[in-house]
């Protein structure tokens, strides 16, 4: 189940505004180091620049220290996978038309904003990392549709270069082009169930709202050597607080911001250990 966007919104201004007042202690430089930010549907304002668009991609592409970006995807009428969160297009574009009753051609000529998976792959594959997010939709040529996200996806690596994520654990056994280790399920209100199902079926890890993964949860992933990806922390304070809980993918709504906040610590903490260095 997923939230209203409003509902969403409200909820994490509501925590991030307590945790930035929060003091957190200063991560350790390797565990700043290793922490990967990542672009929830690219850099976008959704007024100039939309959300899983190409534009929205290349403005996160551009920018130091921006790991990777996250992306949804759905299927059009002839079967082709595009680049996509909800499954009409009234949200960002005004129009009820449902991407799954549109052919891609109809879908290209009345909104060429929204990307094929294929051109986002192309673009961006072994550049950024992709975190693809399956939404939940049905699937009426299963085989046929796998058959065709394997060719899309054969010149990367799976999860050196991308993961498969999904909010439905039933579209991770659906999907299947790409095995377990390469698979994250992302936990809404159902967490618990979700860490049991990632840690049976040895998937890469675990991922979900930070207010939502307890400490248990993350702890006791880590140690199975999975990682946990949370969003979307958006102070300095937020953001410490989950990378010293051993946090690793940091997904982001304004990725810009947090990733100059990453490298801003990271070039502190080198100068200080220059300087300590000189020192001695």
């Amino acid at each position: 189940m997923e939230l209203p966007s409003w509902l969403e919104y409200c909820l994490m201004e509501f925590c991030d505004s307590v945790f930035a007042i929060v003091p957190q202690r200063i991560p350790t430089f390797e565990n700043l180091s290793n922490c990967k930010i990542i672009s929830h549907r690219g850099q976008h304002d959704n007024i100039t620049v939309f959300e899983n668009t190409l534009s929205a991609f290349d403005n996160a592409f551009e920018i130091e220290g921006i790991w990777g970006i996250e992306l949804d995807f759905r299927w059009t009428k002839d079967l082709h996978p595009v680049v996509a969160h909800d499954p009409d297009l009234n949200r960002l574009f005004g129009s009820n038309l449902r991407i799954s009753e549109a052919t891609l051609a109809e879908l290209k000529q009345l909104f060429p904003q929204v990307p094929t998976l294929g051109e986002v792959v192309r673009r961006y594959g072994g550049k950024l990392h992709l975190m693809v997010e399956a939404k939940e939709e049905h699937y009426p040529q299963p085989e046929k549709q796998n058959m065709i996200l394997k060719e899309l996806f054969s010149p990367l690596e799976p999860r050196k270069d991308f993961h498969l994520l999904s909010l439905d654990p039933e579209m991770l056994t659906l999907v299947k082009f790409v095995d377990s280790s390469a698979k994250i399920p992302v936990a809404i209100f159902n967490a618990k169930t979700l860490s049991k199902i990632s840690l049976k079926e040895k998937y890469a890890g675990l991922g979900g709202h930070y207010l939502l993964l307890h400490k248990k949860f993350v702890k006791k992933h880590l140690e199975c050597g999975q990682k946990i990806g949370v969003g979307y922390p958006k102070s300095k304070n937020n953001l410490f607080r989950e990378i010293n809980r051993g946090v690793e993918w940091i997904f982001c709504n304004d990725a810009v911001r947090l990733s100059g906040i990453l490298r801003t610590e990271l070039k502190k903490l080198q100068l200080l250990a220059d300087a300590n260095i000189s020192n001695e």
